[in-house]
């Protein structure tokens, strides 16, 4: 069974109740449903990044500091 995100590669739009993320070394940008903030083990990533960079992203968007298979496996377990 294949798990679908949302993401959106080349366009820089958001949909409106989405927002954007950077995942791993490359930096892979995903768009995901703002509900996510609600949820306990994507609040965990969020510890992580608040961790890595506190406040201050390199992109300037928020960044996610674990690599991609995991940010996948968690952000599917949300769906």
């Amino acid at each position: 069974m294949a798990i679908h995100l949302p993401r959106i590669a080349s366009s820089k739009k958001v949909p409106k109740g989405y927002f954007a993320v950077y995942v791993g070394e490359n930096q892979k940008r995903f768009v995901i449903p703002v509900s996510f903030l609600n949820q306990p083990l994507f609040q965990d990533l969020l510890g992580m990044s608040e961790e890595e960079f506190g406040y201050t992203h390199p992109t300037g968007g928020l960044t996610i500091p674990c690599n991609e298979e995991i940010f996948v496996d968690v952000t599917s377990r949300l769906n």
